[in-house]
């Protein structure tokens, strides 16, 4: 007869979660991208919505590259400053017939990101969501990456509570999903945020518990006014601050993504449900091209 046991750690989870299995395809293709930066590369990391699919071809898998140092990782290059400057930097990847993109960090900057001391969403939005750890230098470099993404639940938790006035876990979850979507210019349908959750309720509910604690919430004390507003000035700011840094992202991939425009288009096809065809003009200045494609797709509602 099994037996139940002490509850588990936020840490635990996290890391049992990433040493999941994953296809033997993701863990090689993983493998071979961290072979690219052979003196930087530390962990690898899977995520988004491939990890629920069990048919990969034609789908653009999404990975975090950790890495070391930026200088360590591109040498003499003015990559180390853009991202130093404006992290990730984001590249196309390809390995035996599949795709993807990968987004570059360092250890400090991926720790960082995942947690509440940054107004950017966009890290710890995505690591409060399952991820698995399909490649690592070492086991430094494994715990290392357990302790960062340890850090997204209870950021997304915390940001979200000051806004939350209901006492199910879940919801508290739904409803952080929700802010941080409007938080960046997402092209996914309405009640993407929601179907996050969705996707897998028990396992928000099995690390609801423990990344309660780590925020250092109880979801049975109310939220003062005074709170209230704080939570919405902070939001706020994090949606101003959101949405332009997407746009100087998309500015600065124009110069590191070789082929961006046209994996903006098929991602905003993918999720809005539009039909954009890129140009040939818009391929030979990507940028140019970006920055008139964005107001229409605003206007379209294709993002958001």
């Amino acid at each position: 007869m099994s037996q139940s046991g002490p509850p588990q750690s936020l840490e635990a989870l996290v890391a049992a979660e990433l040493a999941e299995a994953v296809d033997p395809r993701v863990s090689a293709m993983a493998a071979a991208l961290a072979a690219l930066y052979p003196r930087a590369a530390r962990a690898v990391l899977f995520y988004g919505s491939c990890l629920r699919e069990r048919q990969l071809d034609g789908l653009m898998l999404d990975f975090y590259l950790i890495v070391s140092d930026y200088a360590v990782a591109y040498g003499k290059s003015w990559m180390v400053s853009a991202n130093r400057l404006i992290p990730p930097n984001v590249f196309p990847f390809q390995h035996e017939g599949l795709v993807a993109k990968y987004a570059v960090l360092s250890e400090a900057d991926f720790h960082r990101l995942n947690g509440p001391e940054t107004l950017s969403v966009s890290v710890w939005a995505r690591f409060a969501q399952p991820s698995r750890l399909v490649w690592s230098a070492d086991t430094r470099a494994s715990q290392a990456a357990v302790a960062s993404v340890a850090r997204a639940a209870p950021t997304l938790l915390m940001a979200a509570r000051p806004l939350f006035a209901g006492t199910d876990p879940l919801d508290l979850w739904r409803l952080g999903f929700q802010l941080t979507y409007g938080a960046e210019l997402r092209s996914e349908r309405k009640g993407r945020a929601a179907s996050v959750v969705e996707a897998d309720p028990e396992r928000y509910a099995r690390f609801s518990g423990p990344a309660l604690s780590a925020a250092g919430i109880l979801l049975d004390q109310e939220v003062s006014a005074a709170e209230r507003g704080r939570g919405l000035r902070r939001w706020a700011r994090m949606r101003r601050a959101g949405k332009a840094l997407t746009v100087v992202r998309l500015m600065k991939a124009s110069g590191t993504y070789a082929g961006g425009i046209d994996y903006l288009a098929w991602k905003i096809n993918r999720h809005a449900g539009t039909e954009i065809a890129i140009k040939p003009w818009q391929r030979r200045w990507p940028l140019v091209a970006a920055l008139t494609l964005l107001p229409k797709l605003l206007r379209r509602g294709a993002i958001r």
